[in-house]
């Protein structure tokens, strides 16, 4: 599915920038800071938008659990946007890669690109020596990813075959970052969140024993499934580099994963 004719303007573009704290935002018009979980928040972020307000359905309160997918769940439900994206305040995209609010994606750019495919999604991330599925494993409680497979398997069976062939990959496209056309965007969400409700349904009483970084389990599990509905749907995309704001530490972060893989520190 490409975009042959965008007819997209700067007016009607929202690319959510999803944050928990008052921090630098892009002064992009199409950049719109949302303020995630504000309704367990007891400030409201001046000239942030906050997942809670609107006329719509918002599931602010379970932002806890499901982190920044709160943005887009709003935006489904109470944006009249005709593009809607989501990234992150520590990770935009950028053609330049240069750690500067001013050289990420802009309107143009992006207008150029959605000229060529109705969505865009990060560079693939590459795990080389492990697949989606046991990357998930090393580092997260296992449960939930085999709860997910039954979800899918019992209420979308015909994604099935596109979930086992994406887990048993060793790259993805992550971070629950993306930029879509409206009418994908709301096919996508809807399709996502009936699966992630579903596995709601079966585990929250154990996540509410886990610990505050492994309650964010539903963010975790979406970052699995983009290329799941990418795939079954035929849907062509083009990828973009992403720009990390904060530095990376990829020794510490090389050092964990090896931890994992040998079961140091590794989640059961």
């Amino acid at each position: 599915m490409a975009a042959k004719d965008s007819g997209i303007t700067m007016e009607n573009i929202q690319i959510l920038v999803a944050a928990h704290k008052i921090v630098p935002m892009p002064q992009q018009a199409m950049y719109v800071p949302i303020q995630v979980g504000a309704a367990l928040s007891s400030t409201q972020f001046p000239e942030f938008t906050q997942d809670d307000s609107g006329s719509g359905p918002n599931i602010s309160q379970k932002n806890p659990y499901f982190n920044e997918l709160t943005a887009i769940y709003w935006a489904r439900h109470n944006s009249d946007a005709d593009v809607i994206g989501l990234v992150h305040y520590r990770r935009f995209f950028s053609q330049t890669r240069q750690k500067n609010l001013s050289k990420i994606l802009n309107a143009t750019q992006l207008q150029s690109l959605l000229e060529k495919t109705a969505v865009i999604v990060p560079k693939k991330r590459r795990y080389w020596i492990e697949s989606s599925a046991s990357h998930y494993r090393h580092a997260h409680h296992e449960m939930p990813l085999d709860v997910l497979r039954e979800v899918i398997a019992t209420q979308q069976p015909e994604y099935l075959e596109a979930f086992d062939r994406n887990m048993a990959r060793t790259w993805a496209h992550m971070f629950n970052m993306f930029i879509m056309r409206r009418e994908i965007f709301n096919a996508y969400v809807d399709w996502l969140f009936d699966i992630l409700f579903a596995v709601e349904a079966r585990i929250q009483e154990d996540v509410e024993t886990w610990d505050g970084y492994e309650q964010r389990v539903y963010g975790f599990l979406s970052e699995r499934l983009l290329d799941v509905w990418l795939e079954q749907n035929q849907i062509a995309y083009t990828e973009v580099p992403v720009v990390f704001m904060a530095k990376q530490n990829w020794l510490l972060k090389g050092g964990r994963f090896v931890a994992r893989k040998i079961g140091i520190g590794r989640r059961q």
